[in-house]
């Protein structure tokens, strides 16, 4: 499935815009893995390394990393640079399925 297809999907899609280097990054990675636990099959989330993946950076004007984007149908929902806590995703997804 291309990035395209997923974020068409009619249910909810976190999108982390991330690096390797990146410190606060790896503070997301078990966030985002309780978070994948508490939502199951409700919402997908995906991962996208802006160095391997610059035209998808670009495409969002992604300018700092993490960036978190919620998709539905192929639009964006909300976005947010920085860590975010699970609970608060969880709540987002959950306002958007």
């Amino acid at each position: 499935m291309t990035f395209q297809e997923t974020i068409n999907q009619d249910k909810p899609v976190l999108v982390d815009f991330f690096a390797t280097w990146c410190g606060p990054c790896k503070t997301m990675a078990p966030i985002l893995d309780d978070l994948k636990k508490r939502v199951g099959e409700n919402a997908s989330i995906i991962k996208i390394d802006i160095d391997k993946n610059p035209q998808a950076a670009s495409a969002y004007q992604v300018r700092g990393v993490p960036t978190l984007i919620l998709f539905k149908n192929g639009k964006t929902l909300w976005r947010q640079s920085g860590v975010v806590a699970a609970p608060e995703l969880e709540k987002l997804i959950n306002n958007n399925k």
